[in-house]
């Protein structure tokens, strides 16, 4: 795999662990494994700075807001730490301050790292107006309502400060993560795997009285803005000026001299961490002069005066008992170790993730197998290790399924990836949900008011199987999902039988091939031009298409072969799903064939999914970031870094007058 290849892959893994961990509450993987992905992002791209890019994860931090919230425009960026493993990496961190600064000895300000969620709260004349999460690190979720459940977070300020921003930490206490986990088993619903993910969840609630049903935390960390007071020039001192404001900091930080003055606090503070009151999984080293850390300044995604120190992970030894393979929603094999229970990180484990068939060879795992596990607060424990003095002679070795265990399809590996995959797709029942969501999403076959409740609902009643299903409802059906009315089953039936009339476009994007896009669908469709011609197309075909190469094409391939897509294919032309054919197909060269478009800020007269259609009809390709490849930004209102990017590499700028202009004469 070139450099390049496995770049654009650690991107897109963390891209999704992001999702996964700040949008969906939901992580896979923990977060020893995260950092060894971001690190190694950040070992390449500094190594290949050629091929850094304005949309890398390493430049950003967390994922996009979700929708259901209101977004919030940070007045200063949310930026995360980078994180320190060990006393070398600390001692480097701190030569580096005294190096940049030319003193001999600095103070630090020290505090635990909290395992929690992360938000900002706004105050005007010292009432609390506005709280929000993280999110993207530029733009967060608006939780104002739920926020002001949280009893630790003051509506009034003790100080009538005009402007005041405060970053902080949202968390639940260990005690109150029990009794809300007690009470889940009473009732009969899923318990929270951890404190975090309890207090990400509980701030998250659309119904704010659900919060307050909720005991949350909070402690604040640092000062974002602030206007109306003059502060004090130590950042332990700012935190003493916020306690006597009335906002809660923790009792546990310190101020201490010097890189051992740094280990000491970190090994108190690992002595101390099962006797606290609430998770934490390290500690934040910052310099204490707020004065220096402005000539310190920041890096991309974080600041230079400051660090996270990890504990190592928690380990225990066990038996492997067996190894079981689950199938996930798109479609990746995982297989999970059966393990005889043992207590480590808190919690008593009997399974734990080996990640792939590549890591199970790397590692020679075998079943029968004295195993380490480890576990520091992780959402899924691992399996580090084997003990190899204690491997039986009976130990077996570990055999990946050639077929799909749920539906019995062909499994296959890209070359690339270490990830094997079932190609059921459309037909198999752990894809299932992902697949029909996918499927009537906004860029696919657009059914507007099918969610993922509904999904769920209708799946697991076995009403829908495959997409063509969908097409087949009838009002009974629908009517007869919780929280759906007859008005809304009456929109949902108008919005399927809309969607019949689409493009073939939107038809291959729909069925949701592993590696093609939005992009790659219009391409295929645009060289193919008819389905037909797709399905009987073999893989040095599919590599005669614009931007298709060896990977996009096997999978594409072994999609295709699969019998259950090709059934549901003729199913949905069956229940008269119908597109043009020929209808992206063009012998006329285009007015911006080859050319590459970028859109950044906000359009007046058009939407940016309208702008990007009219010029992908023109032939050009729209990117999401700019590079020395940019042949045109189109920049709306309050555009930012893209224009900037643009700028400097002295790429053609068009205000949105100039690209209508253009729309128009073409």
């Amino acid at each position: 795999m070139s450099v390049k290849e496995k770049i654009a892959q650690l991107r897109e893994q963390i891209d999704m662990h992001n999702h996964r961990y700040y949008v969906m509450d939901d992580p896979i993987i923990g977060d020893a494994e995260y950092d060894s992905l971001f690190r190694e992002l950040q070992s390449l791209e500094t190594r290949h700075p050629e091929l850094q890019t304005a949309d890398s994860p390493s430049l950003r931090v967390g994922a996009a807001p979700l929708k259901v919230f209101a977004e919030v425009q940070h007045r200063t960026p949310m930026l995360s730490l980078n994180n320190a493993f060990s006393e070398g990496e600390v001692r480097a961190f701190d030569a580096r301050i005294r190096e940049s600064l030319g003193m001999d000895e600095i103070e630090y300000a020290v505090e635990p790292k909290f395992d929690g969620l992360a938000i900002t709260l706004s105050y005007r004349e010292g009432v609390f107006v506005k709280g929000a999460t993280r999110g993207d690190g530029s733009v967060g979720e608006d939780v104002t309502e739920n926020l002001r459940t949280v009893r630790d977070i003051p509506l009034r300020l003790k100080e009538n400060i005009a402007d005041v921003e405060l970053r902080g930490e949202v968390l639940m206490f260990n005690r109150d993560f029990e009794a809300l986990n007690a009470s889940q088993r009473a009732k009969g619903d899923k318990e929270f795997v951890n404190p975090r993910n309890a207090a990400a969840g509980s701030l998250r609630q659309l119904d704010s009285r659900i919060t307050a049903a909720r005991k949350l935390s909070f402690f604040a960390y640092a000062l974002g803005y602030c206007e109306g007071v003059t502060l004090p020039g130590e950042h332990h001192q700012q935190m003493a000026l916020l306690q006597s404001w009335g906002v809660s900091v923790t009792k546990q930080r310190r101020v201490v001299r010097g890189v051992e003055g740094l280990l000491e606090y970190f090994r108190d503070m690992g002595e101390m961490r099962a006797s606290l009151p609430f998770a934490i999984d390290g500690v934040v080293y910052k310099v204490n002069d707020t004065v220096l850390q402005q000539r310190l300044g920041f890096v991309s995604r974080a600041p230079r005066f400051a660090i996270a120190h990890k504990f190592p992970a928690e380990e225990a030894s066990t038996t492997l008992l067996g190894i079981d393979i689950q199938v996930g929603r798109t479609g990746a094999l995982t297989p999970v170790a059966r393990l005889a229970p043992v207590f480590v990180g808190g919690v008593t484990v009997t399974n734990a993730t080996l990640h792939n068939e590549d890591e199970i060879r790397r590692k020679d795992v075998r079943i029968g197998d004295t195993v380490i596990v480890r576990r520091a607060g992780d959402v899924i424990p691992e399996v580090a290790r084997v003990v190899l003095e204690r491997r039986p002679s009976d130990a077996r070795e570990f055999v990946m399924p050639t077929v799909c265990p749920i539906c019995g399809s062909h499994v296959s590996k890209a070359e690339d990836e270490a990830v094997s995959r079932c190609s059921g797709g459309l037909f198999c029942p752990a894809q299932r949900k992902q697949a029909l969501l996918h499927f009537a999403s906004r860029r696919a076959m657009n059914i507007d008011g099918l969610g993922d409740k509904l999904v769920e609902q209708m799946v697991d009643a076995s009403i829908i199987r495959t997409p063509a299903d969908l097409y087949r409802l009838g009002i009974l059906a629908i009517v007869n999902m919780e929280r759906m009315g007859e008005k809304s089953a009456v929109n949902l039936l108008a919005a399927i039988e809309h969607s019949k009339q689409t493009t073939l476009a939107r038809v291959i994007f729909a069925l949701g091939i592993r590696n093609v896009g939005e992009a790659t669908a219009k391409d295929i469709a645009r060289h193919f031009g008819s389905l037909d011609a797709i399905l009987a197309a073999d893989e040095d075909a599919l590599l005669q298409v614009r931007d298709v190469g060896p990977v996009v094409a096997k999978s594409i391939v072994s999609f295709l072969q699969e019998p259950h897509n090709i059934e549901v294919l003729e199913q949905l032309r069956a229940c008269g799903v119908m597109w043009s054919e020929h209808e992206m197909q063009s012998t006329v060269e285009q007015p911006y064939s080859g050319k590459t478009f970028v859109l950044t800020g906000t359009l007046i007269s058009m939407s940016r999914d309208e702008a990007k259609e009219r010029l992908e009809a023109l032939g050009a390709k729209v990117s999401g970031s700019v590079s020395k490849k940019t042949d045109f930004v189109v920049a709306g209102a309050e555009a930012g870094s893209k224009l900037e990017k643009a700028q400097t590499l002295g790429v053609t700028i068009l205000d949105e007058q100039q690209f209508t202009r253009l729309l128009e004469i073409n």
